[in-house]
């Protein structure tokens, strides 16, 4: 579903993103980690046309810079870590506006798309706060209406930057479960994590960033080691494995 091919990404003289090949299946979820500055925002954020980008970047075999803005937005939804949350807004209008590439001319929406913001609102737990103005959400409640804008979009593709951030323990769970339980519906997910032991748990497929350049590649157990987090994050860890979940503990120094 995603192909990247010697991908690269430049700001001015600093080099983000260097040489970065992979591939995402349909229905797979695949997990970008690395220490701060290695450059896994800006993978995000060139496959879905917000960076310029060298190489080579597909969606179901396109070139992304093929795609008009509507179209590649019909095929990829994307959730960044400081979106844009207009405060006047009420939480139905902002996830409403997931629907802007299905639109017509005309700009009104119609069943369908009242049907699919519903859905979003139930599936993150928000129909009780739907006239309530993002202005007054908590941070763990604003993040759930961005990911429910997100689902109302319906793009097969989901992009993610940190989506657990400001979310409670509980939130994380629930938010993370309903991704993963979207592939069943042919929802491919990439996205990028901090919390390693959330990655060990929910990925299908771990990408180790240094630096702008793939490190590590492979399952949970296979790239979340010791000597690997050692190495290119400077810590040291505990890692616990049960059954096919993976955990990291930091140890006190």
């Amino acid at each position: 579903m995603i192909e990247l091919r010697d991908l690269g990404v430049r700001f001015a003289s600093t080099e983000a993103v260097r040489g970065l090949t992979l591939e995402v299946a349909r229905d797979e979820w695949v997990m970008l980690i690395g220490p701060n500055g290695a450059g896994k925002t800006s993978v995000l954020r060139a496959l879905c046309g917000l960076l310029p980008f060298a190489g080579d970047a597909r969606i179901a075999g396109r070139d992304v810079r093929s795609f008009g803005r509507r179209e590649l937005a019909r095929l990829i939804a994307f959730v960044p870590q400081n979106p844009a949350t207009p405060s006047e807004l009420t939480v139905a209008e902002y996830v409403l506006l997931g629907r802007t590439p299905h639109l017509g001319y005309l700009g009104v929406e119609g069943r369908r798309d009242r049907a699919a913001v519903t859905h979003a609102l139930e599936r993150l737990d928000l129909l009780p706060l739907a006239q309530r103005g993002l202005g007054s959400l908590s941070g763990g409640e604003l993040q759930r209406a961005v990911l429910a804008r997100a689902l109302a979009q319906e793009a097969p593709v989901l992009l993610l930057d940190e989506p657990t951030t400001s979310l409670d323990l509980g939130r994380q769970q629930q938010a993370l479960d309903l991704v993963d339980a979207l592939r069943g519906d042919g929802l491919t997910v990439f996205s990028t994590m901090h919390d390693l032991t959330l990655a060990g748990q929910y990925a299908d497929r771990l990408v180790l960033l240094d630096r702008g350049a793939l490190a590590v590649e492979g399952t949970p157990r296979e790239v979340l080691s010791p000597e690997n987090l050692a190495a290119y994050y400077g810590a040291e860890v505990r890692v616990v494995h049960d059954d096919d979940e993976v955990y990291v503990l930091p140890r006190r120094r």
